[in-house]
């Protein structure tokens, strides 16, 4: 129910990812998501299921689990004392929100970059994307660390955002139990095309809304009804229904052009172009791009919050 979101839980979940991150010494939710699906895959496949219906198990199984451990452990801090169970919803909270890890990630990518250490860029950039990155140049690392940061303000940020407001941290875990099945088993490879169909399909769903108004805030944050164009131009083109909103509404917020052939496994496979090429990318452009990505985060946060309030 969203009237039993506390109006300032986004702000509080928001000021903790900024100001803490994801502590190397503290278990992150998503990593244990991680460990619990292998073994749930190797299961499932074990059983007389059709792949199809045992993944449709698996992707409907943890995102249900998830919400529940959240809702368990906020009652069980509530029943201690109302302040620990707001402190614990706040905590999980902010752990759905990948803000600062967003940003130290693409900024770890920018450093060697700008200081002509191209190899070391193509490593670090190859932590982030799936595609090739060893024969990537400059420009082709900095659209790789730029795509990545449009694409995850929508799944690291703006939607658990969005479900976190609707239903608070247990609905914002649930959220991103759905993207970990996704990114672990949603492929169209021929180990993964039947088995991870309902975890694709369930991730298209849930960021439907979030990857349209990822493209709204980014465009809102820089008072720029061009990005927005841009977007509505240009998304559609992208073989994701939700990936092109953020790409295409950063693509027109730097005024450059994204997409272009990348190479997976050694197979390369070329990407609709999205903006326009005003001018050419550079590397200054990533940090450009997580400025762009916080303006949007805090904007969406605040509205957020503001929209709890009145409901309130």
């Amino acid at each position: 129910m969203v009237q039993g979101v506390p109006w300032f839980l986004p702000l509080i979940a928001l000021a903790l990812d900024a100001a803490v991150g994801d502590p190397a010494w503290l278990p992150h939710p998503v990593v244990l998501m991680g460990r619990v699906v292998r073994p749930g895959e190797r299961w499932l496949r074990s059983t007389r299921l059709p792949l199809r219906a045992g993944g449709t198990v698996l992707a409907l199984l943890l995102p249900l689990a998830s919400w529940g451990c959240t809702w368990l452990l906020i009652r069980l801090a509530a029943g201690v004392h109302p302040w620990l169970g707001l402190a614990a919803e706040a905590w999980l909270f902010s752990t759905c929100l990948a803000a600062r890890s967003l940003a130290e990630h693409a900024l770890a990518v920018y450093r060697p970059l700008g200081a002509g250490d191209l190899a070391g860029a193509r490593r670090r950039v190859g932590l982030i994307v799936g595609r090739d990155t060893e024969a990537l140049d400059a420009v082709e690392v900095t659209r790789a660390a730029v795509e990545t940061v449009a694409e995850s303000t929508c799944d690291g940020v703006i939607a658990p955002l969005f479900w976190g407001l609707i239903g608070g941290a247990p609905l914002a875990m649930a959220y991103k139990a759905v993207n970990t099945l996704d990114s672990m088993v949603g492929h169209r490879d021929e180990r993964y095309r039947e088995f991870g169909w309902a975890s694709a399909r369930l991730d298209a769903l849930a960021n439907l809304a979030p990857a349209r108004l990822s493209a709204l805030l980014l465009a809102l944050a820089g008072l720029s009804p061009g990005a927005l164009g841009i977007a509505l131009r240009d998304a559609r083109l992208h073989p994701s229904p939700n990936s092109g909103w953020p790409e295409a509404a950063m693509a027109g917020l730097l005024g450059v052009r994204l997409g272009g052939l990348n190479s997976y496994g050694g197979v390369p496979e070329r990407r609709a172009y999205m903006g326009d090429p005003r001018r050419p990318l550079e590397p200054e452009d990533i940090p450009r791009a997580v400025r762009w990505m916080w303006l949007a985060t805090v904007l969406g946060t605040g509205l957020g919050a503001l929209a709890l309030w009145k409901i309130a």
